[in-house]
């Protein structure tokens, strides 16, 4: 034992060893990690700078060594830890490993002596588990805690989920949509109904664990880290037998934890997925299903598919009137049954390149955030009540005072004051304010850049006087005026087909003020002229033109910029688009703008969809205006 020993402090178990000159003759020496420390030695310093250690951990670490070499704790783990801790043995000893695990948060591996009595028992602790714990969370817990949004709907996907669970193998489900659409709310939904019991018999005593992976990859500088973290969380969940692992993004298992000479992942879950030793739930898009699972057909194979479409309108609404308890006791809100349906019908117009119920629950968050900071209400309520637990706290300091003539006089000061405050807090009453359609309308305005008063009923009075307003400012075309603007009205009141956009062809010759009904138009309908979105066509007079409007094809120079028309309508979904001479454009430009005609929406190079429903779109041309009534000269 003493050969053990630091040199220098002669106390604690030497970790370093050297060898150093005496004159001409080496002399091996060791110190202890806290010596080396106090000696400034730089590799020990790297060392804890690296492993994130403090220099009490250091000294921790050192008595955790003597305690071992002392024969204090045992050297090798009990029974129960055996196998986790042979999983994950990385490190030279297995006292060491406990230390380390200590410091990551999990038991620090000190056997406690139990106490048993015959008539007390001790109360029934919560279980740990060793990976489980690190790098996942409990759904059931949280549904338990009240943590999670209760799910509103998708009864028809929770079946489906739980009919495939229910299988014998490959009972892995795979929920696939777009994003927003409530994939990962339906795994959450899953474990509400087993802490409620409403579950088939097989999985009432199922446990939901969300999988996070970037936990798991977190740290794992060496090779073969992550192999046995996979592998110990694997054979933990194998053990249990209960485990449902819900990983969200499931796509990004193809290549988590990918280097030269390892596994990934995907390629490690495959044996116990097919086996259906693991039973997981992932979650992702159509497009990355696509471009990630579906490519490996190994993997693909051993997820089933569950596809989870956008709810319309009314189940949208639905699961508002389900969930705005949870926001309007956030921003100390109200919010009616009228407010919620208009933000879903609000949401469903102007916000087009998102999808439902997302877009609705975020325009709703975003006005009882706005509701919430307008409130000056809650600003006095919060002064009064600090300033009430101030006095109760003055209060309980005074009641320590020995002069009693003293401490009683301050005493009644304190519980007059509180009193008053009591009362004036009492006068506040219940601060909460309502969210009104306004601020719904106000919020889509920081959004789309459309001002607040064309979103709500005042529209219809401004497209009233619409014509009014143009002929005003244009002279002598008042029959071309009135066109217009009865077809605005048509589009704006929803006589017009959907999905298609309002769309117009001036013809006449130059000077006669097309371009100029145009730029008024967007001005009074938008109050901003970068509304206008103008198009030259005798610049798309060439075939190749065509890839300047919805983007290069991949392979050719520029594939990663976008469209100059489908970029500008996705930031601006509401403009004015205005195809000048068009004439002048060659063929297949034409063709793309029959389709945008058509079916009011266009499909850009890089696959996204774009919407021109809310656009207005204008043609100029000036054929034929050359033809005359009458010959002059020659003829």
């Amino acid at each position: 034992m003493e050969n053990l020993l630091c040199t220098r402090c002669k106390k604690n178990i030497a970790s370093v060893f050297f060898t150093r000159m005496e004159g001409k003759k080496p002399v091996e020496d060791r110190i202890c990690f806290k010596c080396a420390r106090e000696l400034g030695m730089s590799q020990v310093g790297e060392m804890m700078q690296k492993m994130g250690l403090t220099d009490e951990d250091l000294e921790n670490m050192s008595a955790e060594m003597m305690a071992a070499m002392e024969g204090n704790l045992p050297m090798m783990a009990d029974d129960d830890n055996d196998e986790e801790d042979r999983s994950s043995n990385t490190a030279t000893f297995p006292f060491l490993n406990k230390l380390f695990g200590s410091m990551r948060g999990g038991d620090d591996g000190v056997e406690q002596p139990r106490k048993t009595t015959v008539k007390e028992s001790a109360p029934e602790k919560k279980r740990k588990y060793k990976f489980l714990d690190t790098y996942c969370v409990s759904l059931n817990d949280k549904a338990s805690e009240g943590r999670m949004d209760r799910l509103v709907g998708r009864e028809e996907e929770i079946l489906r989920v739980i009919q495939i669970l229910n299988r014998r193998q490959k009972n892995n489900p795979v929920l696939i949509g777009e994003p927003g659409v409530g994939k990962t709310a339906i795994a959450e939904g899953l474990a509400a109904k087993i802490v409620e019991g409403n579950v088939p018999p097989k999985l009432l005593s199922k446990e939901v664990w969300q999988l996070d992976l970037t936990a798991c990859i977190a740290g794992t500088q060496f090779r073969g880290q992550f192999e046995s973290r996979m592998k110990g969380l694997i054979d933990e969940v194998k053990k249990l037998g209960n485990i449902i692992l819900v990983i969200d993004e499931v796509h990004n298992l193809v290549g988590a934890g990918d280097a030269e000479g390892s596994m990934n992942a995907a390629n490690i879950l495959k044996p116990a997925l097919s086996r259906g030793e693991v039973q997981v739930i992932g979650a992702t898009t159509f497009n990355e299903y696509r471009k990630y699972i579906e490519k490996d057909s190994a993997l693909e194979r051993r997820f089933q598919p569950v596809t989870v479409n956008e709810p319309s309108v009314d189940e949208t609404v639905a699961i508002l009137k389900g969930i705005r308890g949870y926001y309007e006791m956030y921003h100390n809100v109200t919010i009616s049954d009228h407010v919620a349906r208009q933000a879903v019908l609000l949401s469903e117009r102007y916000i087009t390149d998102r999808y439902l119920p997302d877009k609705a629950i975020d325009l709703l968050d975003e006005a009882g955030s706005f509701v919430n900071l307008e409130n000056k209400d809650l600003l006095r309520k919060e002064a009064f009540e600090r300033e009430i637990n101030d006095i109760r706290r003055k209060r309980d300091e005074e009641m320590l005072n020995e002069d009693g003539e003293e401490r009683f006089k301050a005493l009644a000061d304190l519980k007059s004051k509180e009193l008053r405050l009591q009362t004036r807090l009492a006068e506040l009453g219940d601060c909460s304010k309502p969210v009104e359609v306004e601020h719904l309308a106000k919020v889509i305005e920081l959004w789309t850049k459309i001002p607040a008063s064309k979103i709500t009923e005042t529209e219809f009075i401004r497209l009233n006087e619409l014509e009014n307003r143009l002929k005003s400012k244009i002279i002598g075309q008042d029959e071309a005026v009135a066109a217009v603007a009865a077809a605005i009205r048509r589009g704006r009141a929803g006589i017009s087909p959907k999905r298609k956009p309002i769309s117009f062809l001036f013809a006449g010759p130059t000077g006669v003020g097309k371009t100029e009904l145009v730029r008024r138009l967007a001005m009074d309908l938008f109050d901003q002229p970068e509304a206008l979105i103008r198009l030259d066509m005798s610049e798309f007079m060439e075939k190749h033109a065509v890839s300047r409007i919805i983007g290069a094809p991949p392979g050719y120079v520029g594939y990663d910029e976008a469209g100059q028309l489908t970029e500008k309508i996705r930031r601006k979904p509401y403009s004015v688009v205005l195809f000048d001479e068009i004439e002048k454009a060659h063929p297949d430009v034409m063709n793309i703008l029959l389709q945008i005609l058509d079916d009011g929406r266009i499909t850009d190079a890089q696959g996204r969809k774009v919407s021109f429903e809310n656009t207005v779109i204008v043609m100029t041309t000036n054929a034929g205006s050359t033809r005359s009534s009458g010959a002059v000269g020659f003829g």
